[in-house]
């Protein structure tokens, strides 16, 4: 499309695999993903002077397939000759493929490699072997495949100049990549058309309809298949009255929606009303035991199914916020999810249940409540009571998307509950696309924190791995979920609002899928998007590497939280939620600062956890730095394990991030001429924004603080 930002698909992304000659293997009953496979080798080898065979276009002989440079073909696992992964038996069910091509890329692989009669990968992964100069993908399936073409964009040349007799092997470690889009079918009075977005309007609906061009939305799919996402959600979890009607009297829409994202291996969802049998079926009641109910969404997921046969399911919003739920007919969350799995059940349906539940009308005078404790409380009496097919979606941290805050204990406490960790990519308390703020290094500081008693992490418990690091065949698989996150993309014309914003989706999609470095993640968007000039790496590195652990430093210190402006969250406000009905409170007070929720003298949230977090959270002698204020309220003068005191502390991290962001300008202005003008433009005018909105984040907070506190810098620098 013109006049749009390619994001990390540029044509020229293509060049190393569209110079050569590529056969795409394929059988006439792989699927349209198939299809998408040999329409972009098609693309690329037209544009730049390559060639493409196809199986759909003729019989594929051994002379023609050792002709080629790069093999991409649906079939069984290969294995190096006469090891012992030519001699397992596959698990029961396991198809045999016996495609007519087979014996062609056999003889590609030569004596080395053996083709196997079944496939040992799991669905979506590939093997590339390269044999003879010859580079080789292998897929048990059409995603994998087109995972597997994709992997070889990413790589460039250096993938066409591995080691001969390299076999790699690369799959998702996530069974399901998803993202949320908190899209209006019309636009809110409040929330506008994206609730939370900070990217224009919705790229999928336009007053009350899906858009009648869904050419972007085709290139959107585009883009996330090509980093593995295989779910999206396509509206607001916040149902309003509009969005409700997708259920029932606009189905044929969400179809046409299913019909873009089919083609590149992802399948859709709808989040639903809980009230719906009430507001669209007619029905006096929406008590999630009451049979006419039952028979109610049963039928309404039927008519959904017969338009849209993969149709991923629903997600739900259930006594949160305003939003309706079980609890008004005395039912517990379990009852509520397991009646909607029902009805999704005999179609392979899912659905993704969401733990965010607390409540919002607190009274700011009673300490003994606390948010933070609200969905264990809730939930984990209920482990073990929800059906297969419901994934407890669970947000990162106990409060709500902030800066710093710990891993939910909820995440450890249900080990016989699917659960699905949820990530924010829209920047909602991180600067809302305003600020450049690389979010991937707190994700994967979440994703590898040891939350459960048996040590496996955040990333183990969503995909369902067992401890240790070798999960055999044979093992019992625990449940597995995924990872979920709330998309930040509209109808901007760089799809993020701002450009350096595209790097967190690129990254929430490349660790949900398995990868671990978070900054080796950024170095291959960065190629991929600016193409391989040093300069311009090195200046975008500099950017965007600490730009969390910059942000952190000039808003709201020691994983306290929150601390902005009420309903909209953009800029400080220090006082702004203290004395609402929300439970986000700091409760600082010329003593001191920060929350009590130790077991001893505080809310007991400490004990929530499993051992060690347990007693490591109670102590403030063992507590994190970063976590202090979040879990105990201490003096000013509390010294820190830095050797700092809190206030000291306050007054040095709002200085030296303000200062990290002019620095983080300069880096940016070096590249005037050396990136795209429009793209220099928007970054620039942006990170003006940023420096100006750290000053006012370092000028309130050190000023607040010191008028509450009495202690002056010790550096002497201006306090207002």
């Amino acid at each position: 499309m013109t006049g749009v930002h390619p994001l990390w698909l540029p044509d020229e992304a293509f060049r190393a695999l569209g110079s050569r000659r590529v056969l795409v293997a394929v059988g006439p009953d792989d699927g349209p993903v198939a299809e998408t496979v040999i329409a972009e080798v098609a693309a690329a080898t037209r544009r730049f002077g390559g060639s493409l065979t196809t199986t759909r276009a003729q019989s594929v002989t051994a002379e023609v397939a050792q002709s080629q440079d790069v093999v991409l073909a649906i079939g069984p696992s290969v294995a190096v000759a006469g090891s012992l992964a030519t001699r397992l038996v596959p698990r029961p069910g396991t198809p045999e493929r016996h495609d007519p091509y087979l014996p062609a890329i056999a003889s590609v692989l030569g004596e080395r490699f053996t083709i196997l009669r079944w496939t040992t990968t799991g669905p979506g992964a590939f093997q590339a072997i390269r044999v003879g100069g010859t580079t080789v993908v292998m897929a048990d399936g059409a995603a994998g495949l087109l995972s597997g073409m994709h992997s070889l964009v990413r790589r460039g040349e250096s993938a066409f100049t591995a080691p001969e007799g390299e076999l790699h092997w690369d799959g998702p470690l996530n069974r399901i990549r998803m993202l949320d889009h908190w899209d209006n079918t019309v636009v809110h009075p409040v929330m506008g058309q994206v609730e939370r977005g900070y990217a224009g309007g919705s790229i999928f609906w336009s007053e009350g309809r899906v858009r009648d061009d869904l050419a972007r939305v085709g290139q959107y799919a585009r883009l996330l298949g090509s980093v593995g996402i295989n779910a999206v959600g396509l509206n607001n979890v916040n149902v309003h009255a509009a969005e409700a009607t997708l259920l029932t009297d606009h189905v044929a829409d969400v179809a046409r929606l299913a019909d873009v994202f089919r083609p590149h291996g992802i399948r859709v969802y709808l989040s639903v009303s809980f009230a719906a049998p009430l507001s669209l079926g007619g029905l006096t009641t929406a008590d999630p035991l009451d049979p006419d109910v039952q028979r109610w969404w049963a039928d309404a997921a039927a008519r959904v199914y017969e338009s849209i046969p993969d149709f991923g399911g629903f997600v739900v919003k259930a006594d949160s916020e305003g939003q309706p739920g079980p609890f008004a007919y005395g039912r517990d969350h379990a009852d509520g999810a397991n009646v909607l799995a029902r009805a999704l059940a005999p179609f392979g349906g899912t659905v993704f249940w969401r733990a965010f539940v607390y409540d919002h009308h607190q009274d700011w005078r009673d300490r003994s409540t606390d948010r933070a404790r609200a969905a264990y409380d809730h939930f984990t009496p209920l482990d073990g009571r929800f059906d297969d097919n419901v994934v407890l979606q669970v947000k990162y941290g106990p409060m709500d998307f902030q800066t710093r805050e710990p891993v939910s204990p909820v995440i450890a406490a249900m080990p016989r509950t699917r659960l699905a960790v949820e990530l924010q990519v829209t920047q909602e308390y991180t600067g809302q696309q305003q600020h450049a703020v690389y979010l991937a290094p707190q994700w994967d500081e979440i994703l590898r924190f040891p939350i459960a008693a048996d040590g496996r992490s955040v990333g183990y418990v969503a995909a369902g791995l067992r401890a240790g690091t070798v999960h055999h065949r044979d093992d019992p698989v625990p449940p597995s979920g995924g990872i979920v996150a709330v998309s930040n993309v509209g109808d901007d014309e760089f799809w993020t609002g701002h450009p350096l914003a595209q790097a967190n989706l690129y990254a929430f999609a490349r660790l949900a899928w398995g990868e671990e470095d978070p900054l080796a993640v950024l170095d291959e968007w960065i190629g991929l998007t600016f193409g391989d000039d040093p300069t311009v790496r090195s200046a975008v590195h500099a950017v965007l590497d600490d730009s969390w652990r910059t942000y952190e430093k000039y808003t709201a210190p020691l994983g306290v939280g929150f601390m902005v402006r009420p309903g909209h969250h953009y800029g400080p406000d220090v006082d702004g939620y203290e004395y609402t009905a929300w439970g986000t409170y700091h409760f600082a007070d010329r003593d001191g600062i920060g929350v009590d929720r130790t077991r001893a003298t505080g809310t007991g949230f400490t004990g929530q956890y499993p051992p060690p977090w347990r007693d490591v959270y109670e102590s403030v002698e063992t507590c994190p730095d970063e976590l202090l204020l979040f879990f105990h309220h201490v003096p000013w003068t509390h010294v820190l394990h830095s050797g700092s005191t809190v206030i000291q502390h306050v007054y040095d991290t709002h200085a030296d991030g303000y200062d990290d962001v002019v620095r983080m300008a300069a880096a940016w202005a070096s590249l005037d001429g050396r990136v795209p003008e429009a793209v220099f433009d928007r970054v620039t005018e942006r990170l003006a924004e940023q420096e100006r909105s750290a000053r006012e984040w370092r000028d309130q907070l050190r000023s607040a603080f010191f008028r509450r506190s009495g202690v002056p810098d010790a550096t002497g620098r201006t306090i207002y």
